[in-house]
């Protein structure tokens, strides 16, 4: 497993990362437990979490696993949760505010069984708490010793700045990372996102890398596969449909269908290696529902793509959008950046 420091932070994560959001709901404590094991013997040491994770089930069964862990396996693991969405009834049960966000971190440390969170994550945005607020919150919690370190997820680029400039200006505690959808089926977060946090020394830990199961190749033009999430979940069809209508999601598959094949591996390998790849990724967020998915995620671990193959999963995948700035100058800009060139 290789590692790599959590943006411009001094902790080190593994490449790949945990996901637990089908822990206690998709997933049986006994095999959820089986992945830890799994993915720990791989060298895997950032395991993410959130409160909302089955109504805080996930929290509970990582804070079982990690009672019956040894010591040394603990104090090697980042362990990672979030807080912002409602756990409970009432106007104060949800949001960023000083006060939803004390009862949500406490929580948390209660359900997971520790003392301290390595990475305290801002679920989304809210627009009604200020930014001031809930750094200071942060802030008073890190001197407290209940987190180590603070990230954002699901933010604009322009809110990722304000986060920044705000904690610099008020000498607050600073964001090192950031957690977006991004895959090769969702790549607009590198029109302004990624330069964002790279600019800003945040990691990027992203999530969905197999976009929902597009990428391991089940989906056809004609058919979903029975079990999915969106076979059982008929209020997911329009984005389904939508996808399936765009002829840029056949020309990824085709593309990502002829590198696994030179490679001799499934599809869902080759499109994790490819995101792990990106610049600014600190680690990919492995959303595994059973241990044989894990172990298949795992192994892309052992995938190297070649400039030419990148090349062409970047040509298939790269969003078409015509109208300025994100047209033909956006497209020159963001070249530029990936090769280290200056205008």
């Amino acid at each position: 497993m290789q590692y790599r420091t959590l943006g411009a932070a001094g902790a080190s994560v593994s490449a790949f990362a945990l996901g637990t959001m089908t822990f206690g709901r998709e997933t049986p404590e006994a095999e959820s437990h089986q992945m830890i094991d799994r993915y720990v013997a791989a060298g895997g040491n950032l395991i993410d979490a959130a409160d909302i994770y089955a109504d805080g089930e996930s929290e509970r069964i990582v804070g079982r696993w990690l009672a019956r862990a040894d010591a040394a396996t603990r104090e090697n693991l980042v362990v990672a949760t979030k807080g912002r969405f409602p756990m409970g009834s009432g106007p104060n049960q949800l949001g960023l505010s000083r006060k939803h966000l004390a009862q949500a971190l406490d929580a948390s440390l209660t359900r997971l069984g520790v003392e301290t969170v390595d990475l305290y994550q801002l679920h989304s945005w809210d627009p009604h708490t200020s930014i001031e607020e809930q750094l200071e919150f942060l802030t008073s919690a890190v001197a407290a010793g209940k987190i180590h370190y603070v990230g954002l997820s699901n933010v604009t680029a322009w809110q990722l700045q304000r986060y920044v400039d705000v904690a610099e200006f008020r000498r607050l505690v600073r964001p090192v990372s950031i957690q977006p959808q991004y895959n090769l089926l969702a790549r607009e977060i590198e029109w302004e996102v990624v330069p964002a946090a790279e600019f800003n020394g945040l990691g990027l830990l992203p999530w969905s890398p197999l976009a929902g199961g597009w990428l391991t190749g089940k989906y056809t033009r004609d058919t979903v596969p029975a079990g999915t999430r969106h076979d059982a979940a008929p209020g997911a069809m329009n984005g389904l449909d939508r996808r399936r209508s765009e002829e840029r999601t056949w020309a990824v598959l085709d593309a990502l269908a002829a590198v696994a094949a030179e490679h001799g591996v499934p599809q869902g390998r080759v499109a994790i290696a490819w995101l792990s790849g990106r610049p600014g990724v600190s680690s990919v967020i492995l959303g595994a529902r059973t241990l044989a998915h894990l172990d298949d995620n795992l192994a892309a671990a052992d995938v190297e793509l070649t400039g030419e193959q990148r090349a062409r999963l970047d040509a298939a995948s790269l969003p078409h959008v015509a109208d300025y700035p994100y047209g033909e100058l956006g497209q020159e800009q963001r070249t530029r950046r990936l090769h280290g060139g200056r205008w």
